[in-house]
């Protein structure tokens, strides 16, 4: 394909997504509507489903539970890039758009992912766009990103409904990613500059601990010495976790972070049993381990204050996030030529807010990008976190993508195959899996 075909194939797809921008924009405040947290988005696949079928897709459903996945095969064969799009809420519950019973609210802006991703699939499902692709374009729906409510997860995992905590891993797992070559999607954001997208830098990695501590429950008031005390255990160590954070070093981005989801049974009891759900969040998995080793003396010190005893149930959780320079390349391109020169900013490298997404995880098998359509307000995860540019949000990330993947599976699938060639994941999708099994321990302290 020539650069005057290539012209020709965006000015296509660009006048077919403007032309659906009001019923794109739509999509995204449809899913802001209904709200679900993770492995639970039902109403959310079903309307995905059907508005994939509308354009003509077959849609696999039912993986992991809610994600899916359509394929677009272009007219030679070639490599497969994935436009991704996620479906999951936060809790939140004093955000505006939160459900009232869940408490579930869209205040990470996953819902504009619906719209952006459903506006690649209606451009390049157009007959001349088709035809100038040499491989496939897999449109797929993950679940569960958001990587909360681990008590409710790992009953899932328990009863063999899922064996990772997040979408992409339990897609990785499955199979899903079998057939990609490479991914994209573009996230909102309200703090990665002025400019309309922003592309590079990396996320944190990150572990999950369920700590249970059990000590012995007795009358408060009448009794309290026949006790053990599990919460004054746990705030025990949440202390020796504050004394250990001089020692984190900054160039590793260090977050570590808890709540108290149990916080014992009654007012009148000593809390015999408590839970505490921490994160570690680092860099990298190494820089992550050793942290990690150091929350977890903290949790037993607490436990041997108060003469308890500590489960400690370490959970696997993300990758960091490594962003392919081929791929970011073209998005930059793209982005100019359908925006303007000064419409997107690139970020080092090795710049991170501290955040994780499972996206880190895919980048551990395949190239990947994950740009920022700097489009809200407000706080990520905050109750003010607002989608204030629906056109930014959806509609330009919708364009950029439709334009990069033209530019990665034209002429041959040249640029595709090079960023193929050219990329070194850190593992194949079954190494993957086994590093993230092993990743999964059960300790534990018992003193009672």
């Amino acid at each position: 394909m020539t650069s005057t075909d290539t012209s020709s194939t965006r000015a296509v797809a660009l006048r077919a997504i403007d032309g659906a921008a009001r019923d794109l924009i739509t999509d995204a405040k449809t899913v802001y509507s209904t709200p679900e947290t993770g492995f639970n988005e039902h109403k959310t696949a079903a309307y995905v489903q059907q508005r994939l079928q509308s354009l003509g897709f077959v849609v696999e459903t039912g993986i992991a539970r809610t994600g899916m996945k359509a394929v677009l095969r272009g007219a030679k064969p070639g490599p497969t890039v994935a436009v991704i799009a996620e479906l999951d809420a936060l809790r939140v519950p004093t955000h505006p758009g939160a459900d009232a019973e869940s408490g579930a609210a869209h205040a990470c802006g996953h819902h504009a992912q619906i719209g952006s991703m459903l506006g690649v699939a209606t451009a390049l499902s157009a007959p001349e766009l088709r035809n100038a692709l040499s491989g496939n374009v897999a449109f797929i729906v993950t679940p569960a990103e958001e990587f909360i409510d681990i008590q409710e997860r790992l009953a899932l995992r328990a009863s063999g409904e899922i064996e990772f905590l997040s979408g992409k891993q339990e897609m990785i797992r499955l199979g899903t990613f079998d057939d990609v070559d490479m991914a994209m999607m573009v996230h909102t954001s309200a703090v990665n500059g002025s400019s309309a997208l922003s592309v590079g830098g990396t996320s944190n990695a990150h572990v999950s601990h369920q700590v249970r501590y059990i000590g012995r429950s007795a009358h408060a008031g009448g009794a309290p010495y026949h006790g053990i005390n599990a919460l004054q255990a746990a705030m025990l160590a949440n202390t020796a976790i504050n004394a250990q954070r001089e020692t984190f070093r900054e160039s590793e981005a260090v977050r570590v972070h808890g709540i108290i989801s149990n916080g014992g049974a009654s007012v009148n009891a000593v809390p015999g049993e408590v839970i505490y759900e921490g994160r570690v969040r680092a860099r990298s998995i190494e820089a992550l381990e050793s942290i990690a080793e150091k929350v977890i003396r903290c949790y037993r010190s607490g436990a041997l204050a108060m003469g308890a005893s500590v489960e400690v149930r370490s959970i696997a959780g993300y990758h960091g996030l490594i962003q392919d320079p081929t791929m970011q390349k073209l998005f930059v391109g793209n982005a100019e030529l359908v925006l303007g020169r000064d419409s997107i900013s690139v970020v080092g490298a090795s710049q991170t807010h501290g955040g994780s997404t499972d996206m880190g995880d895919l980048s551990t098998i395949m190239p990947v990008i994950h740009p920022y359509a700097n489009s809200a307000s407000g706080i990520g995860h905050g109750h003010d976190y607002l989608i204030e540019d629906y056109d930014r949000a959806v509609v330009t990330p919708a364009k950029v993508m439709a334009a990069t993947v033209l530019d990665l599976l034209g002429n041959d699938a040249q640029a595709a195959r090079q960023a193929i060639d050219q990329s070194k994941p850190a593992m194949t999708a079954e190494q993957y899996v086994s590093v993230q099994r092993d990743r999964f321990k059960t300790e534990l302290f018992e003193q009672v």
